[in-house]
């Protein structure tokens, strides 16, 4: 088992546009392979208002490699990255694979 974590720096002006964006993903994540853990927005109570995070399980590596290549066929998925950049509520996206020891 693997976990994507996914940080993004978002505009802080675009909270509401972020949240829309995370709560458009369990379903495409699901009809490509990945186990969603969830997105994780920021608070206002301590640490950056900019950061925001994904968690999605995969069986493996090319689990999550095939998942890819599946997203990038998904009606939903399409929406949903087309929604991100014409909102440009994020900034930076970037990706960690993690294994999970304990």
């Amino acid at each position: 088992m693997i976990t994507v974590c996914i940080r993004y720096t978002i505009d802080i002006r675009k909270h509401g546009e972020f949240e829309r964006y995370a709560r458009d993903w369990p379903d495409p994540i699901r009809r490509c392979g990945g186990q969603l853990i969830g997105y994780f927005l920021p608070t206002k109570m301590a640490g950056p208002t900019n950061i925001a995070y994904a968690l999605i399980n995969f069986a493996s590596l090319a689990a999550y490699e095939q998942y890819r290549e599946a997203l990038m066929r998904d009606e939903g998925a399409k929406e949903n990255f087309g929604f991100a950049d014409r909102s440009e509520c994020i900034l930076i996206e970037e990706r960690s694979v993690l294994r999970q020891v304990a």
